[in-house]
């Protein structure tokens, strides 16, 4: 099993493109046994302390196997859908564990 925290930053005023291609994304995912375990949306209350900008979502996922992610984002019909995060996302930072 492998984890992946990912914070998302959307560019201003692009987030419906954004929650298009997350609503086709997200139940893909099941087909390649990958899991939403948390989807958040923090508001600006919610943080303590920040030294850098805030992502607009943060991600908590995990897939059965390296394989499994590998053959997600390859997948021909998330390609199809590429357009739409290229569209709506500035950046993102992904970080891989696993749970100890």
């Amino acid at each position: 099993m492998i984890y992946l925290t990912q914070l998302i930053f959307v560019k201003k005023g692009k987030e419906a493109v954004f929650h298009e291609f997350e609503n086709f994304a997200i139940p893909l995912m099941e087909k390649y046994n990958g899991k939403i375990i948390h989807r958040l949306r923090p508001q600006k209350e919610a943080y303590i302390s920040s030294s850098e900008e805030q992502p607009y979502e943060i991600h908590f996922i995990s897939f059965d196997s390296e394989n499994d992610l590998g053959e997600f984002l390859k997948d021909d019909t998330r390609q199809n859908f590429m357009h739409l995060k290229n569209e709506s996302v500035q950046s993102s930072l992904l970080i891989k564990g696993e749970k100890m």
